[in-house]
């Protein structure tokens, strides 16, 4: 896999050629991690939660795409992904919300204003934590929510210590129009695990 070092920097990302290479033969296993951490709560919300290997492959695929190879380039690509990197004492996510049919998803965004803060994750025994939303822009306005939410889950050492000893956590949202709550499943679980420090 790419070598995990809590930090990108243009040092420690690949260049375009070896990134090509190790695309061809690890694509399918960064695809399967992304999988993993991708979290349905009822039907139409998905928490893509972000590691160092989504924000990575992330940042790769975009110089790649874009053919940047340059220094500067490639620090303007970390400046707008590497603040989506869990940063040991919390979680982040893109949060997608997500109706197929144009005409509902107008009127069911317009139902969920706020949603993004009314998300919450539930580590066992231990009391709820709401989502910090949006921090680099606001996605809504009086008429609607946005599909797509950037958030954040900033846990106490208490909560990584029991998450790391194996504590079940609950995904949720309480809002009026969007009540859910589920179990996140273990093997999504023990990869967020890794993310704590």
């Amino acid at each position: 896999m790419m070598q995990l070092t809590r930090h990108i920097t243009p040092d420690n990302l690949m260049g375009l050629e070896a990134y090509s290479k190790f695309r061809k033969a690890h694509k399918a296993e960064v695809i399967a991690h992304r999988k993993l951490r991708s979290v349905g709560l009822g039907d139409h919300i998905t928490l893509q939660f972000e590691s160092e290997t989504t924000i990575r492959y992330q940042i790769q695929e975009m110089l790649r795409i874009e053919k940047i190879f340059e220094e500067e380039g490639i620090v303007q690509e970390i400046e707008a992904y590497a603040p989506l990197m869990p940063e040991g004492s919390n979680w982040k996510a893109t949060m997608l919300i997500e109706y197929p049919d144009v005409n509902e998803r107008k009127r069911e965004l317009a139902r969920l204003i706020g949603v993004e803060d009314r998300m919450f994750v539930e580590v066992e025994g231990q009391p709820r934590v709401y989502a910090i939303a949006d921090e680099d822009l606001d996605r809504e306005n009086d008429e609607k929510t946005s599909a797509v939410h950037f958030v954040r889950f900033e846990l106490t050492p208490a909560m990584c210590a029991a998450v790391k000893a194996g504590a079940g956590v609950k995904l949720g949202c309480d809002h009026t129009n969007y009540p859910a709550h589920m179990a996140i499943p273990p093997e999504a679980l023990a990869s967020l695990a890794g993310d704590l420090a």
